[in-house]
């Protein structure tokens, strides 16, 4: 008879998700887990941008071509986009292409952090080859000193003369010097389509109110997360309007730029949770009031209730 050959245990672990992983030859992307473990991103957010990465590179990503494949809305893709460009896995600029026009560049970072450091060391690196060529001279040749003669005595009435040092050279950092980064705008803990559609409806109507707080398309677009943050912190939508066009510089050049400084600044605190309050009841046994979420029997009663058992409690020593 032969003999039973024992079957190593599995180690599939005995609760939660078991991977059944195929190994890819073709079709597939290498999505970080920064991306795909995200905390503080919706659900929503990390599936586009791990679509976004999947795409190859100068696929138009724009919320009308992407609402086109999937059954989100357009208000909740552009959140969702948002949400990416605020954790900085996205980045969008405008620059002037040929014939004129203005395009908008998209780059997907899979890295984020990573990206901004190496982008500061070349930055550092650049101001560090620039001041080297602003202010080291071409080094001159060496000169051996030659032997001064002897000075002449000085007669006793004469005070001696004392030769000041040169004066040092003062160093003059370069122009192009990298500046800090300005403050980020404040964004929802919480984003939301019909929370970014008030916002947005507030800043377009600003020049109502506020004819000189006449807004572009862009300048509502970039400002609504902002709007947004105030308005989930409970501040009512007049009082986000007061705070935002009060009492203006006279004259107002960039309503744009003063809007974005004030939504930073003058940012309230979030709202404190409210604590439950626990209602009161009364005690069905001795009819006293107590505080419970359900009705029942205080807690003396309970006791009361626990061991007045109609067998006998054994006691163990």
């Amino acid at each position: 008879m032969d003999t039973q050959q024992a079957i190593a245990p599995s180690r599939a672990p005995s609760a939660g998700v078991v991977h059944i992983n195929i190994r890819l030859t073709d079709g597939y992307s290498i999505i970080s887990n920064r991306l795909s473990q995200h905390r503080d991103m919706s659900l929503l957010a990390i599936g586009l941008g791990t679509h976004i990465q999947s795409l190859p590179a100068g696929r138009r990503i724009g919320v009308k071509a992407l609402a086109a494949i999937f059954p989100e809305s357009e208000a909740r893709i552009a959140a969702a986009l948002r949400e990416l460009e605020h954790h900085g896995f996205l980045r969008r600029t405008r620059e002037r292409v040929r014939g004129g026009r203005v395009a908008t560049r998209t780059e997907s970072y899979n890295h984020p952090e990573a990206a901004a450091r190496r982008a500061e060391a070349g930055a550092r690196a650049g101001a560090v080859a620039t001041s080297a060529r602003v202010i080291d001279p071409a080094p001159a040749p060496v000169r051996v000193p030659e032997r001064e003669p002897a000075p002449a005595p000085v007669p006793a009435s004469e005070p001696p003369v004392v030769r000041e040092p040169d004066p040092v050279p003062r160093l003059v950092p370069p122009p192009a010097a990298p500046k800090p980064p300005p403050p980020p705008l404040p964004f929802p803990r919480r984003p939301s389509a019909p929370l970014f559609g008030e916002a947005a409806r507030l800043l377009a109507g600003l020049q109502v109110s506020a004819p000189l707080f006449a807004l572009s398309e862009v300048d509502v677009e970039r400002l609504t997360p902002g709007v947004a943050a105030w308005l989930e912190r409970g501040v009512r939508p007049d009082a986000v309007r007061g705070a935002l066009t009060d009492d203006p510089p006279v004259p107002l050049r960039h309503p744009a730029k003063l809007l974005r400084h004030r939504l930073i600044a003058l940012l309230p605190p979030p709202v404190p949770a409210a604590v439950p309050v626990v209602p009161l009841q009364n005690c069905d046994d001795c009819d006293r009031a107590f505080r419970s979420p359900v009705p029942g029997c205080c807690g003396e009663c309970r006791d009361v209730r626990a061991y007045a058992d109609d067998e006998p409690c054994l006691l163990g020593a």
